[in-house]
């Protein structure tokens, strides 16, 4: 069901943490009689073959500025492999990152977060210990030091008592449950293999208005929200919808572009929001945490699908012109967020639709807009979710951008396209920057699902691709193996990635299944359904693509069912290329 319609596309990679140290990094008390400038929490994230994860908090505690260069020196030889939020840029060891168009202006006591993905780091290495802003030496208030470390098996969390109604926790994951869907899971139980992961937490969608009661072989909303309460008995638990079913959904596509036509809003709004929002509005699921993940994919569409772009298509200039996607999300955001104990998070596409900078940046406009809509506010927008039902990695361990090969800079390989980002991590922790200089609150948060962005088995690169040309060095490299980004459909090869986990990397609530695997994107050929899915070619392994996916072959599995039915063959080849394995 995950569409993407754009211009243009670029790579990914995943991230294998191994081991994880956090620590905050703050300098001592400032000398006599200076008053201190600036404070830096500095936080690293290890994981195995030298690989790291940075997050930088900058803090100004002087006067206000509208630009900023912050510099420190890496020890040892670690690298800057790619960054987020920041022009980063290192000589020898020393590092500067400079701030972006859009996040230059730094108040007094504001605080802007940034990012890299480093290499290199060798056992026993320290942190950076001397940081400069604009020149001046940071020597803010040291902050609390701690050391975390987790593996791939072991998630460590903070766990809080049950929420009171309508008391939000800033992430509703951190030390709950989250729900397992009993439908989901006898599906995949029956499965050879498939009890190592049918107790796996996925989410529930409801893509049209048949499923609020339940359709054949799913229950309505109601029996979900029992059986959530039966698991959650009495402790905190999460249970995740998937709000998805605007007028004219899915413009650029076919395989789910849903039942209301272009038009039908008041259809949306009575007989499928107003429904749903006076379920979850029951007292008897006032102690759950209900996450909505509202309306994948339609507007990222009046970004990159509408005139004068290449990939334009008429359905998409309807709903630009009418406004009912605008309306419509508003109207939904309104509706769920009135509940008190729901958190929306805003479909944000992935890096390899919106990760350019003429879409980036106009994404998060336009998703500010629509959180105003309609009555809402942006108090009604908890977070946004990447990836949702896609298979780009997280991030790329075996090439960036900042590197070059022969004179030719990694941005200028096919695959990369000039994208700024190569995986869903650093885009997701960007985008958050983006959105709250969009206007969104600063505690945002972000999701990524990883349900089929693994990438393993024996076709998974275990190095850099060789140096001769730029694009046999990505190529190489990629851990992504679809044939182009643009692919979305049933991908052949394609893995079950990073399991569900709270709290994953800096500023991303959790890493979630929201599309359950096994469950078809779309189906490979014409199938007669009262359910508004129609036939994409897309979906069709012979099909030879068209511009969105550089007239590429699909790279779409064959015999696929309608989007959302079972699809063996999926799930088979899922478990199959896990990583980390199963």
């Amino acid at each position: 069901m995950k569409l993407n319609g754009q211009r243009r596309w670029a790579a990914t990679g995943v991230v294998v943490a191994t081991t994880a140290a956090t620590i905050a990094v703050a300098l001592g008390a400032p000398p006599a009689g200076a008053a201190p400038g600036c404070r830096v929490d500095y936080t690293a994230n290890h994981w195995g073959g030298g690989g790291f994860g940075a997050s930088v908090k900058i803090t100004n505690l002087g006067d206000a500025m509208t630009g900023w260069s912050l510099k420190f020196a890496l020890p040892g030889s670690q690298r800057v492999a790619q960054g987020w939020s920041a022009t980063w840029s290192q000589s020898g060891a020393d590092v500067t990152a400079a701030s972006m168009s859009w996040n230059g202006n730094l108040g007094t006591n504001a605080s802007i977060d940034i990012g890299f993905n480093g290499s290199n780091a060798a056992s026993g290495d320290v942190n950076p210990t001397t940081f400069t802003l604009n020149g001046t030496v940071c020597t803010g208030q040291q902050q609390p030091t701690s050391t975390t470390t987790t593996t791939t098996t072991t998630t460590t969390t903070t766990t809080t008592g049950n929420p009171d109604p309508g008391n939000r926790v800033d992430n509703p994951y951190a030390g709950a449950k989250v729900y397992v869907n009993p439908d989901w899971s006898a599906k995949a139980s029956a499965e050879a293999g498939g009890s190592r992961i049918a107790n796996q937490p996925t989410g529930v969608w409801m893509d049209r208005i048949a499923a609020i009661n339940g359709t054949t072989g799913a229950r309505g909303l109601a029996a979900h929200l029992d059986e959530a309460v039966r698991q959650a008995a009495g402790t905190p638990l999460v249970i995740q919808l998937v709000i998805y079913n605007l007028p004219g959904r899915d413009c650029a596509a076919l395989a789910s572009n849903g039942e209301l036509k272009a038009t039908e809003i008041d259809r949306y709004k009575t007989e499928y929001i107003d429904p749903i929002a006076s379920i979850l509005a029951r007292p008897a699921y006032a102690n759950l945490r209900i996450v909505t993940v509202v309306e994948i994919d339609s507007l990222p569409n009046l970004i990159t699908n509408v005139t004068p772009r290449p990939t334009q298509t008429p359905q998409c200039d309807v709903m630009k012109a009418n406004g009912n996607y605008v309306t419509g999300v508003g109207y939904a955001l309104a509706k769920l967020g009135a509940v008190p104990n729901t958190y929306n998070y805003i479909d944000i596409g992935h890096h390899g639709w919106l990760g350019w900078d003429d879409n980036f940046g106009a994404t998060a406009d336009l998703l500010f807009q629509a959180a105003n809509a309609s009555g809402s506010t942006k108090a009604n927008v908890h977070g946004f979710i990447a990836n949702t039902a896609n298979y780009g990695i997280l991030t790329e361990p075996n090439f960036s951008i900042d590197e070059s090969i022969n004179g030719t800079s990694v941005r200028q390989s096919k695959w990369v396209d000039w994208n700024r980002y190569t995986g869903e991590l650093p885009y997701a922790q960007a985008f958050r920057q983006r959105a709250v200089q969009a206007g969104f609150d600063a505690n945002v948060g972000m999701l990524i699902d990883t349900s089929r962005n693994g990438w393993g088995g024996s076709a998974r690169p275990t190095g850099p691709g060789p140096r001769t040309t730029v694009d046999a060095y990505v190529d190489g490299g990629r851990l992504d193996r679809r044939i182009h980004l643009g692919n979305w459909c049933n991908q052949a090869g394609a893995g079950i990635g990073e399991r569900p986990k709270a709290a994953p990397a800096a500023g991303v609530d959790a890493y979630v299944w929201i599309k359950p695997p096994g469950e078809s994107d779309g189906a490979s050929e014409e199938i007669p359904n009262n359910e508004g899915k129609g036939a994409d070619k897309m979906c069709d392994p012979t099909y030879t693509g068209n511009a969105r996916n550089g007239n590429s072959m699909s790279g779409a599995l064959g015999n696929a069912p309608l989007s959302g039915h079972w699809f063996s063959a999926q799930f088979q080849e899922l478990m199959r290329n896990a990583y980390p394995a199963l």
